[in-house]
């Protein structure tokens, strides 16, 4: 089913109204208090891409009405957004984009729509998930499916290049869950549940060396400066040459026992790695030698049950211009400065998401599942938009789980675990569009020389353009 209106749009051409002219208007910051009792997809990209603000699509009931836990500041009730132009991104070449994970407005053209699809590997079962994006440098879609093996897809046409299996033969059907694949230079570097480090010809696949651990990996490595930094699942940072695999150096964190399901990636600029561990430690370290600069917890008081007392930090954090920024899922959100660590200000807000920041503001998405506009400079909370938390709402059955969002072109989009997308305005958090995924989607998507990129649970990859 197309959303409302969907027919005049596609006359009018993808974009309803001019971007200057969005980008300049002033906001109401209405907050919805109701969901939609049903997520019809469609199938044009064009309806996620549409400039028109629509209305929610299905019959609306108050079921999220008592479940919000966060609002806007009456105080900035009447600001307006305004954010930098989009810019051109013609690669995605590490988790996060790059490796601070600061990829603010990316540009994706006026017309779009699906180019293809292809399979690259095995997908989501009750053992086995997929937990990193995909990455896209030089031509190609570099992906990792939930049984650790490579793919390098052709961006343009959708060929598998070449895949390569990376579980040892003694440890291939012993079920652990993946990580995540990063990309610099002509190197592909793979980090897997086994507790490898490999690093791959990015052209042919072949193995180029392999590093073994302390621990399993569920995040992709992040590279820079000629340095691979990766975190284990027993909290601990590892820095390793981008050129032999030898480890340089080695940071401890706290041991948690308990954690949620996958990790995140560090983060590195100026000199500096910053870490998120399941602890809920964020800790500052010296690209060069590990020597720690600073730390803090985002552990948070304020626990109601067992699950919200995990202080995990999943979402990548963000370094952007001499400031991190991070969100624990035990329920705070903080911004830093990249040098002392002094905590700039913090908001009760959690999330498991990377944040996503954009000229001086932050969209996030929360435990509660809700979108939100933060400022960059205070934590103020510009406006509240909720997302549909059941696929059936009317008996609170069959939860979704949502993932994002990422920022193209006026557009915040954001996939959930019922297979469909949705684009908000990132100057209002309004509905403006949908569409239908082949299956759940549990990875933020990308975007890479104009093409938004997707990587469903059934392991199909899914290009627009």
């Amino acid at each position: 089913m197309a959303a409302p209106n969907s027919g005049n749009r596609r006359e009018r051409g993808l974009w309803a109204c001019p971007r200057g002219t969005a980008r300049g208007m002033a906001l109401s910051i209405a907050i919805a208090l109701a969901a939609p009792m049903s997520v019809g997809g469609c199938t044009y990209f064009t309806d996620l891409f549409s400039k028109e603000e629509v209305p929610l699509p299905g019959t609306r009931i108050a079921i999220l009405t008592n479940q919000r836990t966060l609002a806007a500041d009456a105080e900035l009730k009447d600001h307006q957004i305004l954010l930098p132009a989009p810019s051109p991104n013609p690669e995605w070449p590490q988790p996060g984009g790059y490796p601070n994970h600061a990829m603010h407005h990316i540009l994706v053209p006026e017309n779009i729509a699906k180019a293809w699809s292809t399979g690259v590997g095995k997908g989501v079962d009750d053992e086995l998930r997929i937990l990193g994006s995909p990455v896209a440098a030089g031509g190609r879609i570099f992906t990792m499916d939930s049984e650790s093996e490579v793919y390098a897809v052709d961006m343009k046409s959708g060929d598998t290049i070449w895949d390569v299996a990376l579980a040892p033969k003694a440890e291939a059907d012993d079920g652990l869950l993946s990580g995540g694949v990063t990309t610099e230079g002509d190197r592909v570097y793979a980090a897997t549940g086994f507790g490898h480090v490999i690093a791959l010809d990015a052209a042919t696949g072949k193995e180029i060396w392999r590093t073994v651990l302390s621990g399993p990996m569920h995040a992709a490595p992040t590279v820079r400066g000629g340095r691979v930094f990766v975190v284990t699942l027993d909290n601990r940072t590892f820095a390793l040459d981008a050129n032999t695999g030898q480890q340089l150096w080695d940071h401890s964190g706290i041991t948690e026992s308990a954690s949620l399901l996958g990790s995140a990636s560090p983060a590195v600029d100026q000199g500096v790695v910053v870490v998120p561990y399941s602890s809920g430690e964020l800790v500052a370290l010296r690209a060069e030698n590990g020597r720690l600069l600073w730390s803090d917890s985002l552990a948070s008081l304020k626990r109601s049950d067992i699950v919200s007392a995990l202080s995990h930090i999943r979402g990548r954090p963000i370094i952007d211009r001499g400031r991190v920024i991070a969100i624990s899922h035990s329920g705070i959100m903080a911004a830093y400065d990249l040098r002392t660590g002094r905590r700039i200000w913090e908001r009760d807000i959690g999330g498991i998401e990377s944040p996503w920041i954009a000229g001086d503001y932050i969209f996030v998405l929360t435990n509660d599942s809700e979108v939100a506009a933060v400022s960059r400079d205070t934590g103020g909370v510009y406006w509240v938009r909720p997302l549909p938390r059941f696929e059936n709402p009317d008996k609170q059955q069959d939860p979704v789980v949502w993932t994002g969002p990422i920022l193209a072109s006026d557009r915040l989009i954001v996939a959930g675990s019922h297979g469909v997308a949705w684009a908000l305005s990132p100057y209002s958090g309004k509905f403006i569009g949908e569409v239908e995924m082949p299956d759940g989607i549990s990875v933020p998507p990308i975007v890479a020389d104009g093409r938004v990129i997707f990587l469903s649970d059934d392991a199909e990859l899914i290009v627009y353009q």
